[in-house]
Order: C-alpha cells, then structure tokens, then sequence
C-alpha cells in the first residue's frame, strides 16, 4: 500500500542522511586529531563515538526499510547519502570564496542536488505498490521461480566471466570490478529484505524464525556483502572514490531494480505510464548523483623525488637530439650525459678511473670490457 510504502521511504531516506551525518562526524574527528602522535586518539573523543552510535542507528533506518516498501524503491534512495555529503561539505567549508568563485565551484553540485531531489520525488510518487508479506512460504516460492532461476543462470555466468577476466586477464577496468560488485549487490539487497521481512513479521507476532530459508538468506546476506566490500576496497586502491561512487550507484541501482522485479514480482500490475515516470525519476536521480560527484577534488599524488628537468643546467630526455645513455666512447661514468662538455662543472659527474682489457689471442677477437682500477691507500 501507499503508506507502507511512505514509512519505508522515509525510513531509508532518515537512515541514509544519519549515515551521511555520521560519516562526516567521524572524518572531521580523523582529520583534527591527524598530527597526534597517538593513532587512535580519536576513540578517546565524544565525536567518534557519536558517529559511530548515529552510523549504527541510519544503518539500522535502511535496514527496516526493506521490510516495509518495494525494493525498487528503497535501492536508489541512497541518493540521499550523497546529496547531504553534498551540501555538508558546503556548509561546513573552511576557506573563503568571493560569490562568484563560490557559484563556479559549486554550480555543478547544486544542480545535481537538485536532481537528484527532483528524482527522489519520482522515485517516491510513482513507485510500484506490489508489496507482500515475507512470509517463509512466500520466499521459497519466490525462490524457485523459473524467472528467478534464470535470473540466476544469467548472473552466476557472467560474474563468472568477470571474475575470470579480472583475476587471469588482469582487466582492471572500472566497469569490471563494479559490475562485480552490482551483480553482488543485488543479492545482498534481495536476502536483506527477506531477512528484515521476517525479522518484523517475528517481532509483530507471526514468527518466522524456525524457517530454514531465513537462515539462508542471512548467510548468503552476510558473505555477498563481505565479498562487495573486498572489492570496492580493491577499486578504491586504483580509482578515485568520486568515480566509484557515481559508476558505483548507477550499476547497483540498475542491478538491483532488475533483481527486485524478477524475484518480489516489483512491478506486476503496474501501469506503463507509472514505470515509465519511474524509470524517468532513476534517470534523474543517476544525472544528479554524476553532477554532484563530479565536482570532487581529486587529490594530487605525492611525488618523492626530484625531477631531471627540474635541476638547473641538466638536459633530459625531452630534449630534441639528446639521449640519456651515456657514449660507450668515453670514459665510463655513472648517470652522465652525452655532450657533457656543454654543462658546468659543478653539474658534471665525477668520472672513475677505468683500464681496459682485452681476451686472450686464443680465443680470438673479443668483445672489450671494462674493470674498476682499485688503489688499495696504505
């Protein structure tokens, strides 16, 4: 109905804004107490620890959630998260702009907020209503659905494939790993409706903990969501988090309506009109969640050494006609140059004192080496 749909909504979006509040608490803290020579200082802060206790209770918000409304509808919600991380950030600046430096920074994010606002709102309006108890009968029955089955042929096979080509073929490409972790998602998010369907249908007083399908979906809950997490930890090591979090939503987000629609039957007696507004509230919601993601800073990389260019009087290999080997001609010496003569004495290497030797006459003509003369000071 309308409004279990309403409390499930609000649920998610109350839970993903906590989240968002507690995440910012808690890196506010990590960055203040960042030159303390105790590494975990911050446990002994109010700070950290009322992050924490808020990230516990959003978490929580979004797990209930799935228990009221559509999947389809609760999965792209998490916009939310990123449209407070959004204006938060804003709100919590530290430097100073003039006006219109401020309004060219941050026109792309409030666009995007906006948005995603707009998509959010679709999202709610036109949501599919269908939403059955989740009952132990109603998930097995679900379960082997030969939709659901074949959904499941498709995806075993392809997370195959992708697994295949990122382990052996080393295709690191953004989309491979977040596909992985879309095609995992969307398990995780099935078996956690399931779970929170029972859990709630148990606390109201039809108790559904004695089926052996909870028990499955909690493990196959918990290991779906530890294998995201190792991969997300993999692609945040290659690429940078604003790319993965917009290539990251819009994957998941479209994995997961699909999944819901094949396993809950999501949107079974829907008319067109309202799957299409919904699919125009995604569209919007993805658009703005790229925009807001977009106007990141990417942080530079750190470089510890000193470029060749960059010392005064030294040629490097950008140089038109130079090379960086030295000429086996002259006299061996460490990290010269060709044409050293140009260069000033204070930049020339220190050449070492060489002798040449030849093979022996036996073996014919051979190729010249050269051995360090070592003086041996009394």
């Amino acid at each position: 109905s309308f409004q279990e749909n309403l409390i499930g909504a609000l649920l998610a979006i109350f839970g993903h804004l906590v989240v968002s509040i507690a995440l910012n608490l808690q890196k506010y803290c990590h960055i203040r107490l960042a030159g303390s020579k105790d590494p975990r200082a911050y446990f002994k802060t109010k700070t950290w620890w009322l992050g924490l206790f808020l990230m516990l209770l959003g978490e929580l918000g979004v797990f209930a959630s799935y228990a009221f409304a559509p999947l389809s509808l609760i999965v792209p919600l998490s916009a939310v998260s990123m449209i407070a991380s959004a204006i938060i950030g804003v709100i919590f600046i530290k430097e100073k702009w003039r006006p219109k430096d401020f309004l060219r920074r941050y026109v792309l994010s409030f666009v995007g907020c906006g948005l995603a606002i707009v998509g959010t709102y679709l999202l709610v309006t036109f949501a599919p209503n269908s939403h059955e108890k989740m009952t132990g009968e109603n998930i097995t029955r679900h379960l082997v659905s030969w939709p659901f089955l074949l959904y499941m042929l498709v995806v075993i096979v392809l997370f195959c494939l992708l697994l295949y080509f990122y382990k052996e073929k080393s295709a690191n490409s953004v989309l491979v790993i977040l596909l992985l972790v879309a095609l995992l998602g969307s398990m995780t998010v099935v078996t956690v409706k399931a779970v929170a369907g029972m859990l709630v249908l148990s606390i109201q007083g039809n108790l559904q903990l004695d089926y052996p399908i909870f028990y499955v979906m909690f493990v196959c809950m918990v290991a779906t969501a530890i294998y995201q997490a190792a991969f997300l930890s993999q692609a945040s090591q290659i690429y940078d988090s604003s790319l993965i979090a917009s290539v990251g939503y819009i994957l998941s987000t479209t994995v997961a309506i699909t999944a819901g629609a094949v396993f809950y039957l999501d949107f079974i007696g829907e008319d067109v009109l309202h799957i299409c507004m919904f699919a125009l509230g995604c569209l919007i919601a993805f658009l703005g969640v790229f925009l807001i993601t977009r106007n990141r800073k990417k942080a530079i990389p750190f470089e510890p050494y000193i470029s060749m260019d960059a010392m005064p009087g030294m040629q490097n290999v950008h140089d038109k006609g130079m090379t960086v080997q030295p000429d086996l001609k002259a006299s061996f010496s460490y990290g010269a140059l060709e044409n050293n003569d140009s260069i000033s004495e204070i930049y020339a290497p220190a050449t070492l004192p060489v002798m040449q030797e030849e093979h022996g006459s036996g073996s014919g003509p051979g190729v010249p080496y050269r051995v360090l003369e070592h003086t041996k000071k009394e």
